[in-house]
């Protein structure tokens, strides 16, 4: 059975960083596309960021641009998500995803998450 399992989040304070991890078992999904969602109390969830598994493409959120940093190791069947410059509204479940991608080119979900990682931010 396939599994996601998130960690590294946690409490800092404005400003601090982080970086997630997403480790995937039961199955391979080194030729899938896979994501970064988060999800803030009482709000959707969105995405924050997606890379490609054949060519490495990283795209993000404009929220995130210039802070963020999602990265793929397929050796550790491993997922990440580095974030620098955190502010109080970043705080969220973030949870990893596999997906793929539309004929436009847009990362859609596949029905794999993790049980997501909890961040929160203090101003």
């Amino acid at each position: 059975q396939a599994q996601l399992a998130e960690s590294g989040g946690g409490s800092v304070q404005a400003g601090g960083s982080l970086k997630l991890s997403c480790v995937t078992s039961g199955r391979t999904f080194s030729t899938y596309h896979m994501a970064w969602f988060r999800q803030a109390p009482g709000k959707d969830r969105e995405i924050v960021a997606s890379i490609r598994w054949n060519d490495g493409h990283m795209t993000y959120a404009d929220f995130v641009k210039g802070r963020f940093i999602i990265s793929r190791d397929h050796a550790k069947n491993a997922l990440y998500l580095e974030m620098n410059s955190l502010q109080p509204n970043a705080t969220a479940v973030y949870y990893c995803n596999v997906g793929a991608e539309d004929s436009s080119g847009t990362y859609y979900p596949l029905g794999y998450w993790g049980q997501g990682t909890l961040v929160t931010v203090s101003s």
